[in-house]
């Protein structure tokens, strides 16, 4: 099982946060400022330029995502860590973004993470919170199997020119 933290600011709405709603659950531990992300975690941010894969998962102390609007990732807050990287290619299943691809929540982004690091269980666990979630897992199978299987980045990213 991956520790699961949450950076979360201001810029979100509240009512439709996936993170809290993890959070009041006790799966996912949130922050309010970047410095209470361990420097050890592996962030997940849609702007670092390594995709994720399973040889990430040695290197993992902890798993943080940024539940934070896209003008606070343009600002190159986070472009200094050291362990950064990119969910591969998955659509969203979350009411606000269904069908779009790359436009995941908190909690789809942090259980595909789960998943391609080999933590199914804690997936579904996450996506079980949710009404809309275990049908995230099911739309987005087999690009989560196969990313899951890609050795390295090189492997996911391949993977994912094979859906684009």
């Amino acid at each position: 099982m991956i520790p699961l933290l949450a950076y979360r600011d201001d810029t979100c709405a509240p009512g439709k946060c996936t993170a809290v709603r993890l959070g009041r659950a006790g799966l996912v531990r949130i922050v309010a400022r970047p410095g209470q992300v361990p420097r050890s975690a592996l962030l997940l941010d849609p702007t670092a330029e390594q995709a994720l894969s399973r040889a990430d998962r040695d290197r993992v102390f902890a798993l943080a995502a940024l539940d934070c609007s896209w003008e606070v990732l343009d600002s190159g807050r986070f472009a200094r860590w050291r362990h950064r990287r990119a969910l591969p290619y998955l659509v969203a299943a979350n009411p606000t973004n269904y069908g779009r691809p790359l436009r995941l929540s908190s909690a789809e982004a942090l259980a595909a993470a789960c998943w391609i690091l080999g933590e199914r269980e804690q997936a579904k666990a996450l996506m079980a919170r949710f009404r809309w979630g275990p049908h995230f897992l099911v739309l987005n199978r087999e690009p989560l199997e196969e990313y899951r299987a890609a050795p390295d980045s090189a492997g996911v990213v391949a993977a994912q020119a094979r859906y684009l």
